[in-house]
């Protein structure tokens, strides 16, 4: 089925039913490249504006909306004259202000718009140290680790934790399913999490998980010894058509922290398919998993 489609001149095709933060993005990226084309700075747009000085570079970062109307004077400020790609980003930036289905969990989601940009990409790779993906856990696996580290909040509260991450699983299956590698450290499947019934049901979700075509498993044993991301979890995700608003997230207690430069999100691309050379095949972690329901 062909994707309705407002072209670019330069950028080719942008899809009218992608998502809200993948357009906001593909805009933001088209806004910066206008203001560097026309020789402006971010802090002589603001000036000419009057807006905060930080607008600019929110805008660019795709932070925060953008209005239609600031779209519009930003390009005039730019020089930009033609009208197919004036009107291509104006519509962009009507359609970049609609609301995702995440929007609803905001209350109960971590600063930053990690769900939204998953929810748009193509592909994700993500390693993880210390507990399992997101996208692979049971639900009393998912219950276990958000009841303890939320054990103050309120019941209602948690429990739209795990429908907010069980929505976010409809991701590996459905029409356009994202295409997920996970490597995991040999500790995260050997952790009990909730106790053994808990864990029974865990490994058996992750040998089913890894029986789906666009889900990809390894595990990195204990002796693959020490590598580039021993600092914590790392997701990398990739975009269809639009390698250069891949992004890199990196978690952690002291706040989260998106990189998006190009050749950086490059230089972890290369880092996390090296360590998938170390870490166990497809078949040989299936078969560390069976093996640890079967002894179980």
């Amino acid at each position: 089925m062909q994707t309705d489609t407002t072209r670019t001149p330069e950028e080719g095709p942008v899809a009218l039913d992608e998502g809200p933060t993948l357009r906001r993005r593909r805009l933001a990226a088209e806004l910066k490249k206008c203001r560097e084309e026309a020789g402006f700075t971010q802090e002589a747009v603001s000036r000419q504006f009057e807006w905060h000085s930080a607008k600019v570079t929110r805008i660019e970062n795709a932070r925060v909306p953008v209005t239609p109307r600031d779209v519009n004077d930003l390009l005039t400020l730019y020089g930009v004259a033609d009208s197919d790609y004036r009107d291509a980003l104006m519509t962009l930036s009507r359609l970049a202000r609609q609301r995702g289905w995440w929007t609803d969990y905001k209350d109960v989601m971590r600063p930053g718009n990690f769900v939204g940009m998953e929810a748009d990409a193509s592909s994700a790779k993500v390693w993880e140290p210390i507990v399992l993906p997101g996208l692979l856990q049971s639900e009393a696996y998912m219950r276990a680790l958000i009841d303890t580290g939320r054990s103050h909040d309120p019941q209602e509260a948690n429990d739209r934790r795990v429908e907010l991450r069980k929505t976010r699983q409809r991701r590996l299956t459905g029409a356009s399913p994202l295409n997920f590698w996970a490597i995991v450290d040999e500790a995260v499947v050997r952790r009990l999490i909730g106790g053994p019934e808990v864990m029974r049901e865990q490994w058996q979700r992750l040998i089913d998980a890894a029986q789906l075509p666009n889900v990809t498993l390894q595990v990195l044993p204990y002796d693959a010894g020490q590598h580039a991301f021993l600092g914590g979890s790392v997701a990398l995700l990739e975009f269809p058509d639009v390698a250069h608003l891949d992004v890199v997230y990196l978690e952690g207690l002291a706040g989260d922290y998106y990189e998006e430069q190009p050749a950086e999100v490059k230089r972890y691309r290369v880092e996390f398919e090296r360590l998938s050379t170390r870490a166990l095949t497809e078949e040989e972690s299936v078969g560390m998993i069976k093996r640890l329901l079967d002894d179980l």
